[in-house]
């Protein structure tokens, strides 16, 4: 492998030494994106058009079509290019895989904490809503990983029911015709390692749950050491870089047989640098942030490529609005139906049109361009108007038809000497697909009633409002008031409080659903502002023990029925020797709540706990508003995350009101937000653990006026090492 490595940049290194040139107009790629021909009549791109816009001319257009074809017979002798790895039987779905959502695990269409597994759930709600999937990348690690130490294959395995549940829940998409890809986390170098490396962990992970895939998280190629690790184990899986394959690394396309669009949109449509060098690759279009997806739709359908429907974004929801879901059901219906003729080697993008803002590719069928074979336009309406009349001139042949598969009917064409002229409308913003056969197989038979089905209604009725999901907050149920002062426990006096936080979540901006919804606002946002009248209120002046948490099971034989690491450092059901006044952790927030039901007690709502932790005057930290490393335990920053510190050992920590291990000890479970798709517990203090190397990991809120949100799916999973609980009780 390491031999590969070496010639692999021994093939790629005389890329960046010499520019291939060209006597006309050159057209070097941009990233993973080669401009379309040269226009001198379209607009500059700045401030004006230049008026009597018309389409590329037929020079312009040979002379770049020249040029590219060039590029890349040059650019594939320079990689010394074998595409071997596209002939393979196990991994030609990929050449098919057209819409591929990422899913957070945690999704609740997916996974019904009181029921596991709803694959028909799931996949029922993308058919109705957009056409259905082909691929799914199922993703159970960022952004709650680095939480503790366990590590992104761990985060697998902690899945509801283990290996064995996962297996059966990826052999469910697989009875429903869908492919599963998990992810590759490069950056999580600062948890607890497997001991084998990460390419042979990962192989026998995926070949052990039945994945057909791995997307490979911020990676612009996956390097061959993955492609034989998986091999070897009789079960190899397809690789999907994330960046694209991009400039020094073209070379991984030869075995990374799907990749990530991140691409431009400019108004004449750019086309794959991946595609074009190999026709039978597969790239998903993402631009998740968006809330307008046609430049992806259009990009992607120009292309004949595929899509990235991503909506539950690392727990915020964005949805694909209803004129663009039915966009994408129409698209992905052709590109299924089409897709022998989409990975032509003959592709021919910016084929001549007729009309200014229309951009057609063309895709004879392979082995037969010009010979007789069918061949499929698709166009796009790149105007914000309608378009209709001619739009294309082909060379005719006696005994061939037309159909517009878009509007599902034939089309007649108007002969003119040895040229077929072809005009049917474009919606704006819109979309054609135009196919020239002798006779139509069954396949397409059945596709065209279909589309004319979906035709009736246009696009433009469907609505394109974008809304974010309602949120609401799990209730907490008031505890009775105790008799005398509660052991342990500190009275947090009645008082006026300015409650200010924000979310610490890495992506996300500003953007409403980000966050969580206060029961005071009408949506999700990042940060929070709400003048509170605080009763006064008993709180834990630590955080519950071991010992404490021992004296509950010893009362009641509480035991969850999902047990997978409950108390995963205790033996015997007893907690190690010495550990009496750690924090309780590995404890759902279920368990949680049993205990301090148990206790007479329940759980703090966030606004509780930052109030007993700051008092009245905002301060950063419950000691003042200057940082004091004294005040914490020196946080822990290697693999390992070991046991959590004794409670009471910092009283320079301490609240005004004398509350301790507020901060840098274990996270504090608090409050509980849900919408229609995701839960997410916001967790308090930051922890002692802190895994260095990537600003990917659950990131630390030692800051007062911060929260973490993290997402919840089972107890299974949710348990963490590094999250405890404290209790509080009503006065």
């Amino acid at each position: 492998m390491a031999l590969l490595l070496v010639l692999a940049a021994i093939a790629v290194a005389p890329l960046t030494a010499q520019d291939f040139t060209y006597p006309h107009n050159a057209y070097p790629p941009q990233d993973e994106q080669i401009p379309g021909p040269n226009n001198d009549t379209a607009s500059d791109g700045e401030c004006c058009a230049k008026g009597g816009q018309r389409p590329v001319t037929d020079a312009s257009f040979r002379d770049w079509l020249d040029y590219i074809q060039t590029w890349r017979r040059e650019h594939l002798v320079r990689m010394g290019y074998d595409g071997s790895e596209y002939d393979r039987p196990e991994l030609r779905w990929t050449q098919s895989s057209f819409v591929q959502p990422q899913m957070m695990i945690h999704d609740r269409f997916f996974y019904d904490a009181g029921g596991g597994y709803t694959v028909d759930r799931f996949l029922a709600d993308l058919k109705a809503r957009y056409g259905g999937i082909d691929s799914v990348l199922l993703w159970p690690t960022y952004p709650n990983l680095g939480v503790d130490d366990r590590n992104q294959f761990q985060m697998v395995r902690d899945l509801p029911g283990g290996i064995a549940g996962v297996k059966a829940m990826v052999d469910e998409f697989h009875r429903r015709g869908v492919r599963v890809l998990f992810p590759y986390n490069p950056w999580d170098r600062g948890t607890n390692p497997d001991p084998d490396p990460d390419w042979e962990a990962l192989a026998k992970l995926m070949a052990a749950v039945g994945a057909d895939g791995v997307n490979a998280d911020t990676m612009e190629a996956v390097p061959p050491v993955f492609r034989a690790a998986s091999d070897r184990t009789g079960h190899p899986i397809a690789f999907e870089p994330e960046d694209g394959a991009n400039g020094d690394v073209d070379l991984a396309i030869a075995w990374n047989n799907l990749t990530w669009g991140y691409w431009k949109y400019p108004f004449e449509p750019m086309i794959s640098k991946n595609k074009w060098l190999e026709p039978r690759h597969m790239v998903h279009v993402c631009d998740r942030w968006s809330r307008d997806k046609t430049d992806v739709l259009q990009a992607a359908f120009f292309n004949g490529v595929g899509v990235e429907s991503w909506e539950n974004i690392f727990g915020v929801w964005n949805p694909i609005e209803e004129r663009d879901a039915e966009a994408l059901r129409r698209v992905a219906t052709l590109e299924r139906a089409f897709a022998a003729l989409l990975i032509s080697p003959a592709w021919e993008p910016h084929t001549p049109v007729l009309q200014y803002g229309v951009f057609a590719s063309k895709f004879p069928e392979p082995g037969k361009p010009g010979s007789g074979g069918a061949t499929l336009w698709t166009f796009v309406n790149r105007n914000e108007f309608d378009v209709g009349g001619e739009q294309i001139r082909i060379a005719y042949t006696s005994g061939r038809r037309y159909y517009d598969f878009w509007r599902g009917l034939e089309v007649q064409p108007k002969i003119d000497g040895e040229e077929a002229v072809l005009s049917f409308p474009l919606a704006a913003h819109g979309y054609g697909a135009i196919l020239e056969t002798a006779a139509l197989s069954s396949s397409e038979q059945a596709v065209l009633p279909e589309m004319h089905r979906l035709a009736a209604r246009p696009l433009s009725s469907f609505s394109r409002n974008w809304r974010p999901l309602a949120q609401h907050i799990t209730d907490i149920v008031a505890t009775a008031p105790p008799q005398g002062t509660p052991e342990g426990m500190v009275r947090i006096p009645e008082g006026d409080f300015d409650f200010e936080v924000s979310g610490i979540e890495v992506e996300g901006g500003n953007d409403a659903g980000v966050d969580v919804q206060m029961p005071w606002e009408d949506a999700p946002r990042r940060s929070h502002q709400h003048p509170l009248h605080m009763k006064s209120f008993w709180m834990d002046r630590e955080p519950v023990t071991n010992a404490q948490f021992k004296q509950f099971l010893d009362a009641t034989h509480y035991h969850p029925a999902d047990d997978h690491n409950f108390l995963k450092t205790w033996g015997d059901g007893n907690f190690p020797s010495g550990a009496a006044k750690q924090p309780v952790t590995w404890v759902s927030l279920e368990d949680a709540r049993a205990y301090a039901k148990w206790a007479g007690k329940r759980l703090p709502h966030e606004w509780e706990w930052q109030y007993a932790a700051q008092g009245a005057d905002g301060r950063a930290y419950p000691w003042g508003n200057a940082w004091d490393a004294s005040a914490v335990l020196a946080p822990v920053t290697g693999q390992q995350m070991g046991a959590p510190p004794e409670v009471g050992n910092h009283p320079r920590g301490a609240s005004p009101f004398g509350v301790l291990d507020l901060v840098g000890s274990v996270w504090q479970w608090t409050d509980e937000y849900a919408d229609e798709h995701t839960r997410a517990a916001i967790v308090r203090g930051g922890s002692y653990y802190q895994p260095q190397g990537s600003i990917w990991y659950f990131p630390q809120a030692y800051r007062l006026d911060e929260h973490g949100k993290y997402l919840l799916m089972a107890p299974s999973l949710d348990r963490s090492g590094a999250i405890g609980f404290r209790c509080v009780m009503d006065l």
